[in-house]
């Protein structure tokens, strides 16, 4: 598979205190079975739909502690070195230096200067998802901060991103994207999202049928934190799962009305 064009979203996973938990949980929501964990790589273990690895989940370190369980999002680099010289230059940081992992390729865990968190990833032998934008499968993410202003600055300088922003009073939502294709949103907190909840990148799966899965959820453990609610874009709603990691899901075939328009910021 050929390398992704720098700043595509590439891989997502999440460090869970009960392994087995996430397994059975996602399992129920998302249809996903799993593979032998790597214990070579700390029990890394992926997550398949239909036979195609769409993301993984991982224990913590030995000594780590629990921490809070969240998706990450990886983005992808043609150097992780180089790419991590342009994060410190714009202001961000680096949580993990970047490692070689095996064969599979290289990362990097890194963090705007609100405090987001996402990953880098130059692909080797594990180029990243082998099924997206199909149900059980990864489909789409956003920056989800108090300080658009800053994500909009900070991401171009990492990845050739161009930002358009809606032309909508009611939301603060842009869209980066690489030449003509969206990759990201940038998506504004509300006064109403409580002072605890930090920045982070919000990671969509897709669903068939956004109200049905909700109900998966509810059954399974999770909770409810907004929608289920119907867009241009298709029909979503948010989620905490019972570990507390943040996600939401989409069905792109239930979207109603025209997209806002948009005006190009950067």
């Amino acid at each position: 598979m050929a390398a992704q064009p720098e700043g595509t979203p590439v891989w997502a996973d999440a460090m869970f205190t009960d392994l087995e938990g996430a397994k059975s949980f996602y399992g129920e929501v998302l249809g996903w079975t799993f593979g032998e964990s790597s214990t070579e790589y700390g029990d890394y273990t992926q997550a398949y739909r239909d036979g195609k690895a769409v993301a993984a989940i991982v224990p913590p370190m030995p000594g780590q502690g629990p921490g809070q369980s969240a998706w990450v999002l990886y983005l992808a680099s043609v150097d992780v070195n180089a790419t991590a010289a342009r994060i410190r230059e714009a202001g961000g940081a680096l949580l993990l230096e970047p490692m070689q992992v095996g064969t599979f390729g290289s990362m990097a865990i890194a963090k705007d200067p609100a405090g987001v968190v996402f990953g880098i990833w130059q692909g080797g032998d594990h180029a990243g998802f082998e099924l997206r934008d199909a149900p059980g499968s990864y489909g789409w993410a956003e920056v989800f901060t108090r300080d658009t202003a800053a994500a909009n600055a900070f991401f171009p300088k990492v990845f050739p991103y161009k930002v358009r922003k809606l032309v909508d009073d009611n939301v603060d939502y842009s869209i980066f994207h690489l030449a003509d294709t969206p990759v990201l949103g940038s998506m504004g907190m509300t006064p109403q999202v409580p002072a605890e909840v930090s920045s982070f990148i919000s990671v969509y799966f897709v669903v068939d049928g956004c109200d049905a899965a909700a109900e998966r959820v509810a059954k399974a453990g999770g909770q409810l934190v907004f929608g289920p609610i119907t867009t241009p874009f298709g029909r979503f709603a948010s989620f905490v799962d019972p570990q507390g990691a943040a996600f939401s899901l989409i069905d792109p075939a239930a979207a109603e009305g025209e997209p806002p328009a948009t005006v190009e910021v950067a």
